[in-house]
């Protein structure tokens, strides 16, 4: 039976060669510094038959850092640092957007040289921890956001959409979602202002139309994605009045001719339970541009979902850790490899548990039966290549294919 999760799709003026995306997974590679390295690039030219890559959280300043050796786009060395991903992607034939971010109150002062996170409003996040520079610390009441300062950080998310054209990218996606700082602004959990960027819902969606406006001053409208979370929990998030207010998000959004509105639609992060979840169905009625779905989906969901039309695009995150070939196992009917253990997922640990993931049909040197002669020079192939390539931390490793 034909899948149309594998069927090409027109993205506005981009022609992916199928449905499948990339989800924006913070993976924490990019060192101290915040610059994208090579070791990045190979991770996501691993992972370039998707339809469509969105890259990790990219934080627009150093106020927006809040997570561990993330990376940066607010240099010139970070700029540069990301041609390495966008050239090795482009070489593959493969369309990737730069996910643009700002922690919010998820961050800590040890982030910042001692000075607190900010936010709309000075509430703290319920939760025990963060990670920190500095170890695992309790949460910090952030700061929040002078009136007079909305307009500096309006200039950075600009500022950081020149960057991402000068390095390369194919369009941006404004992490508005998962409890950061433009989530926070649009949920009333979080958003006690009593300004003009507060109170109603209108007023709470200001300030992720004025970022849009800032953005769409650099990129066309169908050049920039949007991604929401009305469902989750992520960051102590979840207001009583989601549903209406993520309804009017979505009917304001629709209006800007955006590349695609990307919904974490699925529970398996976590739901607040404050109403039954939103659905993309709900979405569809009031944005009518491309519709993405996200969080927990496999082969056979996501092909539902695009085949009753309430999803143009589904993105998948965990199965990419360990499938770097995602699209072909989909494709072949391979079955999945196991999961990435939870440690692997956003630690700082180089190629480990990144890039060492072999695609289906190849194992490592030390993984074969200590009988088996395989070598570069070896009679050891099949129809599968016999050689996956690892040129970071170790060298260029052979590893030899085989059937399962």
């Amino acid at each position: 039976m034909t899948s149309i999760l594998l069927e090409p799709f027109r993205l506005h003026d981009l022609t992916l060669p199928n449905r499948i995306a990339l989800a924006p997974m913070t993976r924490g590679r990019a060192g101290a510094a915040r610059l994208p390295n090579l070791l990045m690039a190979d991770y996501y030219a691993q992972r370039s038959s998707a339809g469509l890559l969105v890259t990790e959280g990219t934080t627009i300043s150093e106020e927006a850092n809040g997570w561990n050796e993330s990376p940066g786009i607010y240099t010139d060395d970070m700029t540069d640092g990301w041609k390495h991903t966008t050239n090795v992607v482009h070489e593959k034939g493969a369309v990737i957007f730069l996910q643009l971010w700002h922690t919010g109150r998820a961050s800590h002062s040890s982030f910042h040289g001692g000075k607190p996170a900010v936010a709309p409003s000075a509430i703290k996040i319920n939760e025990p921890e963060i990670h920190t520079p500095t170890g695992k610390q309790p949460h910090e009441v952030p700061r929040a956001l002078e009136t007079s300062e909305i307009p500096r950080i309006m200039e950075d998310y600009r500022q950081a959409a020149e960057r991402a054209k000068q390095a390369g990218f194919d369009g941006v996606e404004l992490h508005s979602a998962n409890g950061y700082l433009i989530d926070e602004f649009l949920q009333s959990k979080t958003n006690h202002r009593t300004d003009e960027y507060g109170g109603s819902v209108e007023n709470r969606y200001r300030f992720l139309k004025e970022v849009i406006e800032a953005v769409t001053s650099v990129w066309p409208a169908h050049r920039v994605g949007v991604h929401l979370s009305p469902n989750g929990t992520y960051n102590d998030m979840g207001s009583l009045d989601f549903r209406e207010q993520f309804t009017f998000v979505a009917s304001q959004l629709d209006r800007f001719g955006l590349a695609y509105l990307h919904v974490v639609d699925g529970l398996a992060f976590g739901f607040h339970k404050l109403g039954e979840p939103m659905t993309l169905a709900e979405f569809r009625k009031v944005f009518h541009g491309p519709l993405m779905g996200n969080c927990g989906y496999t082969q056979e969901t996501a092909n539902k979902a695009i085949a009753e039309g309430h999803a143009d695009l589904i993105s998948f995150g965990r199965p990419f850790i360990s499938n770097p070939d995602l699209v072909e196992r989909f494709r072949n009917g391979w079955p999945l490899a196991e999961p990435a253990p939870i440690s692997d997922w956003s630690s700082p640990s180089g190629a480990k548990g990144y890039t060492d993931f072999p695609p289906y049909g190849l194992v490592s040197m030390s993984d074969l039966p200590k009988s088996t002669n395989c070598s570069a020079a070896s009679d050891c192939s099949t129809s599968e290549p016999t050689r996956w390539r690892d040129k970071h931390d170790k060298g260029i490793s052979r590893r030899c294919s085989r059937r399962d």
